[in-house]
């Protein structure tokens, strides 16, 4: 006879193998008709058999994405863990959360969210100590939470609030006027606003937008003729002044801004993310501006950070990769007159402001914060010491008062807000997080890793105390590489969780973000543009190797950019990672640029249109025209949302059709289509709970964790 011993441990692992085969089931994915559609580039024919899929107005891809939506709930709602988790996130997700507080008309304003509110509130004081008042609660605008303040603007003498909505996630803004003593909401209404800000002057702003789009068009179609406006405060706003505009460049952005004292207004003019020429003008009568010229584009940026006396104070990149600060006298902005305030250094410029008569500012070291105080002639006085390895986000301050606030956080250091005393030079906690986590149970580490060609590239990883490197821990790596942004540490309570039940936190500083400045950027651009997926592959080696993970235990994850990193990764070496999760990813390489903003992103991309060689090096890792017949792909959930107007659905639609009709294995993949949302900004907190919940169970089941949570 059996003993019992021997009959349980049969039936536990029939237990623990049945449940392992849940995310290895066959899936009956919804059925997608392929078209003859054909592209040719430079002679060469590429099929587009998914083109319908662009079409997001359809009949056909609604019932797509219904379908779509319907197998992957389906899916996810037999995670046995999913409910559990979504408790405990929204349990740690509820704690009180602060902005850092910013003066402007004599008042001080600051965000807060009580804990699990869907929009951050907006409140007033009249000192940094007295009573809040809520100024304007976004929850109030919509029922759902899907309208979320897009940005505001402060009239100097504080009499009018300025802010722009967004809906459903769109870039698209409209912008209201509100009288803070009574909270009135004027008559004033602006519609079609794209990528702007709101500039008061006088008694009106300065503004950027677009015309009214054609019917159909407004989240896909391509964005053009962008446009400068002033808007003076009781009229309608066909009868706003048009300032700035280039009727030859359809596809350039123009966005004005003035200093704080509201002596000078700028405008910057773009073509892509990066590089900016530079126009300035006195702003003594907004009726008669008279712009000149500052600096060229479009190889170097250029930002107005103040002015002292008649010379612009301007932070720019050119002929200094890393950063300089110099002075440009406006009478005379001739190159050969400019003057280096602060040099270039070892470490990267990240920002610069005149704050209590001195000059703040502040630097990236190794993807970390650094920041230093010098006098308006450019020397140095000290530095602001920071409570350790992290971000420093914000350092709020006129430029004649003596008190400045900032914030500071890291992965196991929640957001907390410091009171600055800029003559003692002393820091307080101003407001802290009370988050349900015991920072001491986890350590951080970063490494510096070799990438295919040699470059020594660096990484964070974060993990409980005691972890052992045996090659068995569940690790998620996240990057983004791209369009000169960098990767500082953060905390995030749904990483705290994935931390709680033993997994591993990784997130490379890929080449083509900003860490070590314009070199470091241009190195993972264009055709350089396969050394920021090569940094990814082999940080993951570099964590198998290490015996931090292994390739069943891998998780990958990255958004937008960070969402084509994985689309292409997955696709080059889709046996080195158990999970893939590409978030509003960039997928098609090839015709990105014709949906709205999509054609600003070529100066990190270049275009299928440039050359036969670009359109080959596109076509070479474009995640959607790489996914093999019959290949193994890791398990995939891929998010986008209907209202994403800054990389639009179709990409990611496409992308899974083709997975779902080529993919060998029986890893599951699916999409997940959120409605009412956009890029990311600005969705409510139930949503990024749900949708958080989702990404998560789906990585921690099919990298076989098995969570326990305490009741």
């Amino acid at each position: 006879m059996k003993s019992a011993t021997f009959l349980f441990s049969v039936a536990f692992f029939l237990l623990i193998s049945a449940c392992s085969q849940q995310n290895r089931v066959d899936i009956q994915y919804p059925r997608a008709k392929k078209v003859d559609t054909t592209d040719v580039y430079f002679g060469h024919k590429v099929a587009d058999p998914y083109r319908w899929l662009e079409d997001d107005n359809s009949k056909e891809t609604k019932e797509w994405v219904k379908a779509e939506n319907k197998i992957t709930q389906e899916y996810l709602s037999k995670i046995p863990f999913r409910e559990e988790f979504r408790e405990r996130l929204t349990e740690i997700w509820n704690y009180p959360k602060y902005g850092v507080p910013f003066k402007r008309g004599g008042k001080y304003f600051f965000f807060k969210n009580d804990g699990i509110q869907n929009q951050s509130v907006l409140y007033m004081q009249k000192t940094p100590d007295s009573e809040p008042e809520v100024l304007l609660d976004p929850n109030k605008l919509s029922e759902d939470g899907t309208v979320a303040l897009a940005g505001l603007g402060v009239s100097k003498d504080g009499k009018y609030l300025g802010y722009s909505i967004a809906s459903g996630g769109s870039d698209w803004n409209e912008i209201y006027v509100m009288q803070i003593k009574d909270r009135k909401r004027l008559n004033d209404h602006i519609r079609w606003v794209k990528f702007s800000g709101i500039s008061w002057k006088g008694d009106g702003f300065f503004y950027s937008a677009y015309g009214k789009p054609e019917k159909g068009d407004e989240l896909s179609g391509q964005n053009r003729f962008h446009k400068v406006f002033y808007h003076k405060l009781g009229t309608n706003q066909k009868e706003d002044k048009l300032i700035f505009q280039d009727k030859e460049h359809p596809l350039r952005n123009f966005y004005a801004y003035l200093t704080k004292d509201k002596a000078f207004v700028m405008i910057t003019e773009s073509e892509s993310t990066s590089g900016n020429a530079l126009y300035a003008a006195r702003a003594d009568d907004v009726g008669r501006l008279k712009f000149k010229k500052i600096a060229e584009g479009f190889d170097y940026d250029y930002q107005v950070i103040d002015h002292i006396g008649e010379k612009l104070l301007i932070q720019t990149n050119d002929n200094a990769p890393k950063g300089r600060l110099i002075l440009v006298d406006f009478k005379n902005p001739d190159p050969a007159t400019w003057e280096t305030l602060i040099e270039e250094k070892e470490d990267v410029l990240e920002d610069a402001k005149i704050v209590g008569g001195r000059l703040f500012i502040q630097y990236l070291k190794d993807a970390s914060s650094r920041a230093y105080f010098y006098d308006l002639k450019g020397h140095y006085q000290n530095e602001l010491i920071l409570p350790a390895i992290g971000t420093l986000r914000g350092f709020n301050g006129d430029k004649d008062d003596n008190i400045a606030f900032y914030g500071f956080t890291s992965f196991t250091f929640p957001s907390t807000i410091y009171r600055y005393n800029i003559e003692s030079g002393e820091s307080t906690v101003f407001k802290s997080s009370e988050v349900d986590f015991n920072p001491e149970d986890y350590e951080t580490e970063q490494v510096f890793y070799e990438s295919k060609d040699g470059t020594i590239v660096p990484m964070f990883i974060v993990y409980k105390r005691g972890m052992k490197k045996d090659g068995k821990n569940p690790t998620l790596l996240y990057g983004y590489g791209g369009f000169n942004i960098s990767l500082t540490p953060s905390f995030s309570v749904s990483r705290v969780i994935f931390l709680e039940q033993g997994g591993i936190y990784a997130m490379a500083n890929l080449r083509g973000g900003g860490e070590y400045g314009e070199e470091w950027h241009e190195a993972g651009t264009k055709m350089n543009k396969q050394n920021v997926f090569d940094d990814f592959i082999y940080a993951a080696k570099w964590l198998i190797n290490n015996q931090y993970t292994s390739r069943d235990k891998l998780a990958i994850i990255g958004g937008s950019n960070g969402g084509l990193l994985v689309g292409a990764c997955m696709t080059q070496q889709p046996d080195l990672f158990k999970v893939a999760i590409p978030i509003v990813g960039v997928m098609d390489m090839l015709r990105y640029q014709n949906f709205t903003i999509g054609w600003a992103w070529a100066s990190d991309y270049g275009t299928s249109a440039d050359s036969e060689e670009m359109f080959k090096y596109l076509y070479s890792y474009s995640p959607l025209h790489n996914i093999k017949e019959g290949v193994n792909y890791p398990a995939t959930l891929a998010i986008t949302a209907d209202h994403d107007d800054r990389v639009v659905p179709a990409h990611t639609f496409k992308f899974m059709a083709t997975l779902q009709e080529k993919n060998g294995g029986k890893n599951p993949v699916l999409v997940r289509i959120e409605t009412r949302a956009g890029h990311g900004a600005g969705k409510p907190t139930a949503k990024q709970i749900e949708e958080t919940t989702d990404i998560y169970s789906f990585i921690m089941y099919n990298l076989g964790m098995k969570p326990v949570f305490e009741k």
